[in-house]
């Protein structure tokens, strides 16, 4: 039985059930339902600090996922694992590639500003004013991507950019 379907959660169990009756119901073939079996099974172990398994359930999604929109989303899954591991520059290829595949992808340019602001942060602390601002200017750029299709998210990020002065990078 797939892990996706062993959830104790009625919410959860709700989604599972509403995907399996729509991937019965839509013209999809069987590699598409096993990419999403895997693609779901990874979210139930990622929701559950499973990574290990989680990218395991990831990577099978990728093997067999041929929609770029799709595989945007499991890349910008696999990359959020990688941030939550701490392994930033990983975590920003995924991103990177999840957004080669989808533009729009509005969580991806916040995780990324957050990487950024991370390191503007990082390099503060080494004394290194310079690389900072730089840093900084990056997370206010991506920032502005991900507010863009929807100004009414990312309001944390926008309060970022106007203490820092940087809203006008945004305007």
């Amino acid at each position: 039985m797939p892990r996706s379907q062993k959830n104790d959660n009625f919410i959860d169990k709700t989604f599972t059930i509403l995907a399996d009756i729509l991937l019965q119901t839509l013209p999809t073939t069987k590699r598409e339902r096993e990419a999403s079996t895997y693609y779901r099974d990874g979210m139930s172990a990622q929701s559950e600090g499973e990574y290990a398994e989680a990218l395991r359930s990831y990577y099978k999604a990728m093997r067999l996922e041929i929609d770029p929109y799709d595989r945007s989303y499991i890349l910008h899954n696999i990359g959020l694992i990688h941030t939550s591991n701490g392994k930033h520059a990983r975590a920003l290829e995924y991103y990177f590639q999840a957004l080669e595949r989808n533009s729009s992808l509005p969580q991806a340019f916040n995780n990324m500003a957050v990487i950024c602001h991370h390191r503007g942060e990082e390099a503060i602390y080494q004394g290194n004013l310079e690389i900072s601002e730089a840093w900084f200017d990056q997370a206010a750029e991506y920032w502005k991507q991900a507010i863009a299709p929807s100004p009414g998210n990312y309001i944390e990020a926008q309060n970022r950019l106007k203490i820092t002065g940087r809203l006008s990078l945004f305007n």
